[in-house]
């Protein structure tokens, strides 16, 4: 039985490959459903983990950082309830505890699902929210390290590190 030229074989691998990508990049829909555990949740601005995920974050660096440029979304500590009129559930998101699908099962996984946010921002659900988180790597206003900071300080809040 004579195989598949090579040519096929990559048609079919391509046609697989972009099958999965779909799949995948549908939970960056506005759309999407709500993650789980088991399907972490996702900026919906696109982009990888940046360089903050190989370096080693100062927590006290990352608790000044946070009260300066975060608490006023996420409230002091991370703790949240802070409104955000026009999103779906009114609030800007906690971080203290953070949401379980992106907490993720290890202290890598959060770093690195926690790094997607910081280094991209995200738009929340809803039909306009009047906040959106910044893309604080993407534009710079961030350094990695201060990245790595933050990312060190929302483990220890979460008592994870």
């Amino acid at each position: 039985m004579p195989t598949k030229p090579l040519s096929s074989r990559i048609a079919v691998l391509t046609a697989l490959t972009l099958l999965v990508l779909l799949r995948c990049g549908s939970a960056l829909a506005a759309d999407a459903p709500t993650a789980t555990p088991e399907t972490p949740a996702r900026p919906s601005n696109p982009g990888g983990t940046g360089p903050a995920v190989s370096l080693a974050g100062d927590a006290g660096n990352g608790a000044a950082l946070f009260k300066t440029s975060c608490a006023i979304c996420h409230g002091p500590e991370g703790k949240g309830a802070v409104p955000n009129p026009g999103s779906t559930d009114g609030t800007v998101p906690a971080l203290n505890p953070i949401d379980p699908a992106i907490a993720g099962a290890s202290a890598r996984e959060f770093i690195a699902n926690t790094d997607l946010f910081l280094e991209h921002g995200s738009r929340p659900e809803g039909p306009k929210p009047k906040m959106e988180m910044p893309a604080w790597g993407d534009t710079q206003a961030f350094e990695p390290q201060q990245i790595a900071d933050l990312i060190a300080y929302l483990l220890r809040l979460n008592k994870r590190e």
